[in-house]
């Protein structure tokens, strides 16, 4: 293998290449050289400064590093579209031809089977073949797009050489086999294009959502208990063990026994009030024995265990006590 050399490369690729039959095929294959042979020429770039490889449905040109690259990359710019639209006017429907174009710098060699070889030229192969690249050319109403490596942006494009609008560049990262290739793109980016990552990105882990049983995946493969509570909880050995279960909440106190309560005030009736044991009436006629007070405590002087008068009391001994007499505490109901 000879000693790698330092080129420019200019690579060419036609769109739905593969889609044509054979007749079209080899119609395309002379549009393409005949369309980069004369931007060459424009750009005063001669045969001899210039090693071209075929690759069937693409064209690599290798060019004289004493050729400047500005001088290449307005060519590519504003001459290559230009012989494309001459071509494509003189041609039918089914030979209408669009392409994908790449310019990069590089070490290439040739080895000893007359092809060239290179790293350099691997990374500019890629950009090529690139989703991203194929996107640009179809959402876009002209028929070139064009990429350039990141060693042409820093060297050349971003200087504003005469003729090379760098703010219309626009930096990408194009997808590949061997990981993302940063690269930078004249035109828009396009919408259904997908950049690659950057190597060790990553973002936020999905949030575990619960299946049908209630269960979502664990941190290690194994499943934890979801929302609803249902079914048990299983972890794997390197989940965090559970902490201590928190202390039940106070039960709540019994609601009181149905009735009346009262805890305050002087609470007045009208009428008749029955409560428990004790039986109060007021405003109405009452006929028969009237009870006041707990039934069964100690009787009055006078008094059944009953609480009804004996039979033989007199009407002294059946009027009220004094301590019957007494008004009722604040707050608690009594006679009236």
């Amino acid at each position: 293998m000879n000693d790698p050399v330092n080129r420019t490369m200019l690579l060419v690729d036609i769109e739905k290449f593969s889609d044509r039959d054979d007749v079209e095929q080899a119609f395309l294959r002379r549009m393409l050289y005949d369309v980069v042979d004369r931007t060459m020429e424009r750009a005063g770039i001669g045969e001899t400064l210039r090693l071209r490889a075929d690759q069937g449905d693409s064209v690599m040109e290798f060019i004289d590093p004493n050729v400047p690259v500005p001088q290449v990359l307005r060519s590519v710019i504003s001459e290559l579209p230009a012989q494309l639209k001459a071509v494509n006017r003189m041609a039918s429907r089914g030979a209408q031809m669009r392409l994908r174009t790449v310019v990069a710098t590089g070490f290439i060699a040739l080895d000893e089977r007359g092809i060239w070889v290179g790293g350099d030229l691997n990374h500019a192969c890629r950009l090529l073949d690139a989703d991203l690249l194929r996107a640009a050319l179809r959402e876009r109403p002209g028929d070139v797009a064009l990429c350039v490596s990141q060693s042409v942006w820093t060297g050349i494009v971003r200087h504003h050489h005469l003729g090379i609008p760098a703010e219309e560049f626009h930096e990408v990262t194009l997808a590949s086999k061997n990981g993302p290739l940063p690269a930078w793109l004249l035109g828009p980016v396009p919408a259904s294009g997908q950049a690659a990552p950057s190597p060790g990105a990553s973002g936020p882990a999905p949030t575990p959502v619960p299946d049908a049983s209630g269960e979502r995946p664990g941190p290690a493969g194994g499943t934890e208990a979801g929302p609803s509570g249902g079914g048990s909880a299983s972890t794997s050995a390197s989940a965090p063990a559970a902490g201590p279960a928190p202390a039940a909440a106070p039960a709540p106190a019994a609601p009181p026994p149905a009735g009346i309560h009262f805890t305050g005030g002087a609470p007045a009736f009208g009428g008749s009030l029955v409560m428990g044991n004790q039986h109060g009436v007021s405003g109405g006629r009452v006929d028969g024995d009237v009870v006041m007070g707990s039934v069964g405590g100690p009787p009055r002087p006078g008094r059944a265990s009953d609480g009804h008068a004996a039979a033989d009391a007199t009407p002294e001994q059946d009027a009220p006590s004094p301590d019957d007499r007494q008004p009722p505490a604040t707050g608690e109901a009594g006679p009236r």
